[in-house]
């Protein structure tokens, strides 16, 4: 980064309070990235199916979730108080028609960035509402994800697979120690273990705490009292670090795949 760089970084940063006058920028470019990614891999499915029919969808209706679910059982899909009311995955929902005629979903795909203390302490940005704290106390937004996560899991509460991927990217999400360089040339430790920092264990429910970095889009069964549940897990990636875009399309291209063997294995 050159000195005029952090220079103009420093100031939006301080006159903001710290990460926030371009947080929001960073996770639109995370966002578009995701978007782009999506994209791709409908083009390199209708490539490698050309048998099949791909759609894409920004938005889920919820009256359409609502439907799903009480086509399943009479109990759900009774209560709508806002009928327009929808979901809109950074990525988007993939489907594939099957034989009989029906969408199926086999891709949803969902950005979350938080966490900008890299980029603070790079630029020797001190943060906090006194501007003397090295960290930024992480706060609470990725837990946003959850609704999106439980509404596709109604949508799809009938199928043996549950394609959600969600990135997640930013210093709140570390898997690893990392030490970033302050420009005296002292360095600082983000650890994952870090409370104040970690953000990780605040999403973990959607996939029962396996994991994460792995592909859960096949639904897992376990024994319970001599009857089996079936379990939907989302796949969790998340670093702190940038994802560049091709590691997603290729994680989502996999995603893919494994809905389309599963649908395929049920005839």
């Amino acid at each position: 980064m050159s000195k005029k760089q952090t220079e103009r970084l420093t100031k939006q940063q301080v006159s903001s309070g710290g990460a926030v006058g371009i947080y929001g920028e960073d996770a639109k470019v995370h966002e578009q990235s995701v978007r782009s990614a999506s994209m791709n891999v409908l083009e390199r499915l209708k490539q490698e199916y050309p048998r099949y029919q791909f759609r894409f969808r920004p938005t889920l209706l919820k009256q359409e979730i609502n439907e799903k679910l009480h086509s399943i059982d009479k109990r759900l899909g009774k209560t709508l108080f806002v009928k327009n009311s929808s979901i809109k995955p950074d990525g988007g929902i993939i489907e594939v028609q099957d034989k009989e005629g029906k969408w199926r979903v086999i891709l949803v795909s969902e950005a979350k960035f938080q966490g900008k203390d890299v980029e603070n302490i790079k630029a020797g940005v001190l943060v906090g509402t006194s501007q003397d704290q090295v960290f930024m106390v992480a706060g609470n937004a990725v837990e946003r994800v959850y609704k999106n996560i439980n509404e596709v899991r109604n949508f799809m509460l009938d199928e043996y697979h549950f394609p959600y991927v969600v990135f997640l990217q930013g210093s709140n999400f570390a898997t690893e120690i990392v030490q970033v360089f302050k420009p005296d040339g002292s360095f600082v430790e983000i650890r994952p273990n870090l409370g104040s920092l970690n953000r990780i264990d605040r999403v973990t429910a959607a996939n029962y705490c396996m994991k994460i970095n792995s592909n859960y889009c096949k639904n897992i069964f376990i024994g319970h009292n001599h009857s089996s549940i079936m379990l939907q897990a989302a796949s969790i990636y998340a670093r702190c670090e940038p994802w560049r875009e091709d590691e997603m399309q290729q994680i989502m291209m996999d995603v893919a795949n494994t809905s389309i063997g599963v649908l395929n294995q049920l005839g």
